[in-house]
């Protein structure tokens, strides 16, 4: 119920939607100037090459860096030995540089979320921030050998940067920020009959349905290919989408997948479409899952 409560507060936040609409055309844009080396870049930050979000691996770094630093301060503080604070100021310094990492990946995945999702994203990423500025603050103190006052902006640090991933964490279990959506729908496992070979026609977009599991059909140079219907980043109709070739772009969000083999050719997904094998029996196309 507190979850709830916080959510709901998070959504009545007007401003958080304004400033949503300043800073997400500014990142599309920039990328999008860049051509070709910007849409490869957005790809690696998106983690289309890893086969999954980039930004949740390395979010682990600050957090365990500062987790870190946080015991060892506490040890610093029990035993006096002051080799145990040298280790904390490098655990500090070390995730102030996973947290850029962390947070150029969280600003690519975000700028292409909508609705509620975007407003709790902003909030967690401007959460960062204050996180990430409390950090710098404390390492500069304790530098200053000012470590009474360092040790203070780092636990208050460590309460921010907490309460973020208590955000991350919602944006990913009920928001489904980063998931699969292709992947929770139960594939048929014998061939079924999905629609008449007559019907589709060269180039054209199909959607069919596969025993209540939406399914994708496109006819490419005579080859009937067929994905999953829903798309893996937050589940688009890819019917509705266009085709260049072998590539069908998702209309929501700009992902783009080869139908052939449902690789990712562009993010914002970093999972790969499922695919169907297919075959035409008497005048009708059948379908099923690759993974029987």
């Amino acid at each position: 119920m507190a979850t709830e409560a916080l959510i709901k507060v998070v959504e009545q936040q007007e401003a958080l939607d304004q400033l949503s609409d300043q800073i997400q055309p500014l990142v599309r844009n920039a990328f999008k100037s860049a051509g070709p080396a910007g849409r490869e870049l957005k790809n690696i930050f998106h983690g289309t090459w890893l086969g999954h979000p980039l930004h949740p691996v390395l979010t682990d770094v600050p957090l365990g860096a500062w987790t870190a630093a946080l015991a060892l301060d506490a040890m610093e503080s029990i035993s006096g030995r002051r080799e145990l604070g040298a280790g904390a100021d490098a655990a500090i310094a070390v995730g102030l540089v996973g947290a850029a990492g962390a947070a150029v990946t969280g600003l690519t995945d975000w700028s292409e979320t909508d609705g509620r999702a975007r407003k709790v994203g902003l909030l967690h990423g401007l959460l960062n921030v204050g996180a990430t500025v409390l950090y710098t603050t404390s390492l500069v103190l304790r530098r200053k050998q000012k470590r009474t006052a360092g040790v203070g902006f780092a636990m208050l640090g460590y309460a921010v940067s907490s309460a973020s991933a208590y955000l991350g964490g919602h944006l990913v279990f009920s928001e489904q920020i980063g998931v699969n959506h292709a992947a929770a729908q139960e594939m048929p496992k014998e061939f079924v009959p999905v629609l008449s070979d007559a019907e589709l026609r060269e180039g054209e977009l199909k959607r069919a349905d596969a025993g209540g599991v939406p399914v994708l059909l496109v006819r490419c140079e005579g080859d009937v290919c067929a994905l999953a219907h829903t798309c893996s980043h937050l589940g688009g109709p890819l019917s509705e989408g266009k085709l260049e070739g072998d590539v069908v772009q998702c209309p929501w969000h700009g992902s783009r997948f080869n139908v052939r083999d449902g690789s990712v050719v562009d993010g914002p997904a970093t999972f790969p479409q499922p695919r169907f094998e297919t075959r035409v029996r008497e005048g009708q196309i059948e379908v099923r899952s690759i993974d029987r």
